[in-house]
């Protein structure tokens, strides 16, 4: 495999950033604008009419809006124009899904497609099989299928028992073993199958549907995006082409890992776009609902839970697109320089994983709030609300749970880098009106810089203290997200974006005051197994926030009339 040359990440564990390589919304073209208009149509016209049906799982829709998003080029965003796909830039795609998470459980199906169903062939395919099967893929000709998780083996993946053994005559492996919980199964015309050769060699192969041996289990009555398809995968001697071992045998885990990131990443592009909806959702139930003859928007608890919805947005937002961008020079980067992007999809891999926690649990607070709002209506299937209630708690499970995802993150500040760097150069004009934000955003980086220092020195079997490197999972997520709503509100100040900037400067504020109140909480659960240094630096951060003079209560009850205005 080709080495990386080297590249500078952007992201949470480099020492230096620079404010004009940060992606934020602000920044789109007018091509982004384009394709989430596009999308937007799309949903609009084509899938909310039938989505009714479509929930009781119906799915004789489902293979015509795969084909109609095809041919307005939704799904070949990521495959290369020689195989069919429009290849545009990665925060196009991001765009898309976003977009398309108002879609509801049509939205798993569409990220199956263009998603873990296809991108394997894209990074891993050989040219044989690119062509065989992407441009069916960017047509919506053919829908494709991820088959990793097993009745026995869900996060602890490589622990899979499908089995693949060559045949007497080399042309084929014969596969046998069991898959479950596979999205897209009933109808999908190719899997992206894992099993071991021989009992150890976890490998990926493409495998057709239409092969004699398999068999498709019934639909799993699911607590919620009943609208998609999820059934178990029977194989019983299956007969796979060895032309169809996708990438390296006994290399299967990197191409599962590598397009599990990319997952993670896409799946808080869709909470993002789901946690938007039960915002405005949440503001027009409170607008038109009257309790003792006054609107529930005149509330102040009901503002308040409000303002948390749109603090939480903004830093959802602000991380996933910084991400985005980090993905897209990571593109730029690879092409410039001849090489795979694929082989930089492990430099990613701490974000992904940072933006699907933070994400997947912000959405599921922020949909509980949004139900409450509505109050006994929200308890009722007519109201949209309950269907984005239930929809929402697979988030948190999807593509590695948010426990294994925390080990992720925690394992890659404590081995993969030199340690965690405790202070920051940025590179760029700051406009002041931040610094206590920031100079509170150093505080929590020093106090996770001691937390890892004393983890790796003091601790020699550390990965045994689950509840520590979540810890400092927990730590590194809530930074990521205060510094990334930073860094975009000093960027709209550059390049001069300051309409309602009164009411994202608040929205900040707020962020990092509620952040400190996640540090807090954990770091007193610590404060028994740290160092001093720790202590110390706590006790910093706390004088630091009591001499503070920012009134939160008010700020919050500000933001939520700009949002029931409709004026942000």
């Amino acid at each position: 495999m080709e080495k990386v040359k080297t590249y500078q990440s952007q992201s949470f564990f480099t020492n230096d950033i620079t404010i004009d390589d940060i992606f934020t919304i602000e920044d789109f073209t007018d091509e982004h604008q384009m394709i989430a208009q596009t999308t937007a149509e799309y949903i609009e016209q084509e899938i909310k009419p039938v989505l009714p049906e479509m929930e009781k799982q119906n799915f004789s829709e489902v293979k015509k809006l795969i084909r109609k998003a095809g041919d307005l080029g939704l799904l070949g965003t990521d495959i290369p124009e020689d195989y069919g796909g429009i290849a545009l830039d990665k925060i196009s795609s991001i765009v898309i899904t976003e977009i398309m998470a108002t879609s509801r459980s049509f939205s798993i199906t569409y990220s199956g497609q263009v998603g873990i169903g296809s991108l394997p062939i894209v990074y891993y395919g050989t040219e044989m099989q690119k062509a065989d099967y992407l441009p069916h893929v960017a047509s919506g000709e053919k829908i494709g299928a991820y088959a990793l998780t097993e009745p026995n083996a869900g996060t602890d993946a490589l622990s899979i028992k499908t089995t693949a053994r060559l045949s007497k005559d080399g042309r084929y492996y014969i596969l046998n073993g069991e898959k479950q919980f596979i999205t897209n199964s009933s109808f999908a015309d190719f899997f992206i199958l894992y099993a071991k050769i021989d009992g150890d060699k976890f490998t990926a192969f493409i495998v057709d549907r239409d092969t004699e041996g398999i068999t498709i289990g019934p639909e799993e009555q699911k607590m919620g995006l009943k609208g998609s398809s999820t059934t178990s995968i029977v194989l019983n001697d299956v007969h796979v082409p060895v032309e169809n071992v996708l990438g390296e045998i006994g290399k299967g885990h990197s191409i599962a890992f590598n397009i599990l990131n990319i997952g993670r990443h896409k799946i808080s592009a869709t909470c993002l776009g789901t946690a938007k909806r039960a915002l405005e959702l949440a503001t027009q139930h409170a607008t038109e609902r009257t309790q003792f003859k006054r609107p529930l928007s005149e509330f102040n608890l009901i503002k308040e839970k409000i303002a948390l919805m749109a603090v939480k947005i903004f830093a959802m937002e602000s991380m996933v697109y910084r991400t985005a961008g980090e993905f897209e020079r990571g593109a730029v980067y690879s092409k410039q320089n001849r090489l795979s992007f694929v082989n930089l999809l492990k430099i990613f891999a701490p974000e992904c994983s940072a933006n699907k926690v933070f994400a997947s649990e912000a959405l599921d607070e922020i949909v509980d709030e949004s139900l409450q709002i509505h109050g006994g209506y929200g308890f009722t299937s007519e109201y949209e609300i309950e269907t984005l209630y239930r929809d929402s708690r697979i988030n948190r499970i999807f593509e590695g749970t948010n426990e294994i995802n925390r080990i992720v993150i925690a394992n890659a500040i404590l081995n993969e880098i030199d340690g965690y760097p405790s202070a920051r150069t940025i590179n760029g004009t700051l406009s002041g009106r931040f610094s206590c934000e920031w100079s509170q955003l150093n505080l929590l980086r020093e106090l996770t810089f001691f937390l890892v220092q004393h983890v790796k020195e003091t601790i020699p079997n550390y990965s045994k203290e689950q509840e520590l490197l979540a810890c400092i999972s927990d730590f590194a997520i809530n930074i990521f997200a205060l510094e990334s709503s930073l860094l975009r509100i000093e960027k709209m100040l550059v390049k001069g974006h300051v309409k309602n900037l009164v009411h994202y400067e608040a929205i900040v504020k707020v962020l990092a005051e509620e952040i400190s109140g996640v540090f807090f909480k954990k770091a007193i659960s610590l404060s028994t197994n740290v160092p001093s240094s720790f202590k110390q630096k706590l006790l910093e951060l706390m004088d630091f926030l009591q001499n503070k003079t920012f009134d939160s209560m008010s700020e919050k009850r500000k933001i939520a009339e700009v949002i029931f205005k409709g004026s942000y």
